[in-house]
């Protein structure tokens, strides 16, 4: 029986070429996915500069023709990666203040950063890179103002309870988003402590410095303008 068995699976003729399997074939939005996706990587890894519609075309496995149909380039490309990246990063630090708290609050933004360069290192990193394109759907920078722009509704409530001036809402927002930001950044890179720990210390010296704010906060130096 195992003899059957055997002659049963090598019944092609001697004299013909195995067959080979053939490949399905990708739809379009599939195919978009995948050089996405591939964009997305060696953008991270390479930068904009240092990747090329060649590489992106060897890696999907097609033709650089097909990448131009897509995207029209790697400009195009480049843009469509970092407009769903500043879309999600958003989406994540928006859905997250929910608490009621101020506090609570500053704790869920500081997390829903520090989530995001955890689960979307490449990402991140693409979006902290200065933009080589000009006609770019956007740049960190503006990412991180359009952050400012939600805590900035709570920073002006707060004020107006405390009797400050609800006006300066947006700069002390600037402030409060860009310190931790630019402590992503950093940790980034180094991942110590561990994301509990940065985000506890963020919002301590957050809520503390809030906590001891002066209505009308002067210089104690000899310049005065």
């Amino acid at each position: 029986m195992i003899d059957a068995v055997a002659t049963d699976s090598s019944s092609t003729p001697s004299n013909e070429k195995p067959r080979r399997a053939r490949r399905t074939r990708m739809t379009g939005a599939e195919r978009r996915q995948q050089l996405l996706e591939i964009g997305r990587t060696l953008f991270a890894a390479k930068g904009f500069e240092g990747t090329s519609v060649e590489e992106i075309a060897a890696k999907a496995g097609v033709s650089k023709p097909v990448v131009y149909e897509h995207f029209g380039g790697k400009e195009g490309l480049y843009a469509v990666v970092v407009d769903r990246e500043m879309r999600r990063l958003l989406d994540m630090v928006t859905s997250s203040l929910t608490a009621g708290h101020p506090r609570e609050l500053c704790e869920q933004a500081a997390f829903a950063l520090l989530d995001y360069i955890e689960e979307n290192t490449d990402g991140f990193r693409i979006l902290v890179r200065d933009s080589p394109i000009p006609q770019s759907t956007g740049s960190f920078a503006s990412l991180i103002s359009d952050i400012a722009t939600q805590v900035e509704d709570i920073l002006g409530r707060e004020f107006k309870l405390r009797g400050f001036d609800p006006k300066l809402a947006p700069l002390y927002a600037q402030a409060l988003v860009g310190m931790v930001a630019l402590t992503g950044q950093w940790w980034l890179d180094v991942r110590r402590p561990k994301k509990a720990e940065v985000a506890a210390h963020l919002v301590n010296l957050a809520w503390h410095g809030l906590d001891g704010l002066e209505a009308k906060p002067h210089l104690i130096g000899r310049r005065k303008s």
